[in-house]
């Protein structure tokens, strides 16, 4: 059976700008790879409602799950929650259960629960919601859409919350062989390696080093047997 497969949609116009370098792809890809869900596309949008909606109903309809990153801060332009309600005909106001968990967050630590923070507990009607245990405010699942916040630290624990809840394949292995041969030296019978395992992924990552021009060649897949015995192949063609 195929493993599920998941699409990431990165929310934010301060990523396109190139004022913030997005982690979250590389922290998902790699929770998403040991956890058997694969995936399988990755979209980047500004803070406009129109994109975001349509990149959450064309990714949501595709893929098994879809995971946001960014927009669901306090500020005006944290629009996230409102396109992904009307991405899926939801209505959204303050919940009482995300408004407890900030009232009672702003109490213990003597900060004020003002109308900016209190935004932050706008979730959409149908909503679960998602465990924020490093500053609280939750993100949530609608249907197979899990929504995060764009910090990292925050992501990352959002991420540890939600994957225990989603059902996970068989997690993708890999192998590497560094290659001190240029790629068009080793293409063809890198080619033909490929055809003999086509159960497998074959990859080739050319670098530079001091003159040194060489390949990284990375064979992945979920059966430990078959790539061990893929990747003997592959030592054997290229001896170190």
């Amino acid at each position: 059976m195929p493993n599920p497969t998941a699409a990431m949609l990165v929310i934010g116009d301060e990523i396109l700008s190139g004022r913030t370098r997005d982690a979250n792809m590389y922290h998902l890809a790699g929770a998403l790879t040991d956890h058997g869900i694969d995936l399988k596309e990755v979209r980047v949008v500004s803070d406009d409602a129109p994109a975001i909606v349509a990149a959450v109903r064309a990714l949501a309809a595709q893929y098994t799950h879809l995971f946001t990153s960014g927009g669901i801060g306090p500020t005006h332009d944290d629009i996230t929650a409102d396109c992904i309600a009307e991405a899926f005909n939801q209505t959204i106001d303050v919940r009482a259960d995300a408004r407890k968990l900030l009232s009672d967050h702003y109490e213990k630590t003597g900060r004020e629960l003002n109308e900016a923070r209190l935004r932050m507990a706008r979730i959409p009607a149908s909503a679960t919601l998602i465990d924020n245990p490093v500053s609280i405010a939750p993100g949530f699942t609608v249907e197979n859409c899990h929504v995060m916040a764009g910090v990292p630290s925050v992501f990352q624990a959002m991420v540890q919350s939600v994957l225990p809840l989603l059902s996970g394949g068989a997690p993708m292995l890999s192998r590497t062989l560094r290659i001190e041969r240029g790629e068009g030296d080793i293409a063809a019978p890198l080619g033909e390696l490929a055809k003999e395992f086509s159960d497998l992924s074959f990859g080739s990552y050319p670098f530079q080093n001091d003159g040194i021009y060489g390949s990284n060649v990375v064979i992945r897949g979920q059966d430990p047997i078959r790539l061990d015995t893929a990747f003997a192949s592959l030592t054997a063609l290229f001896p170190q």
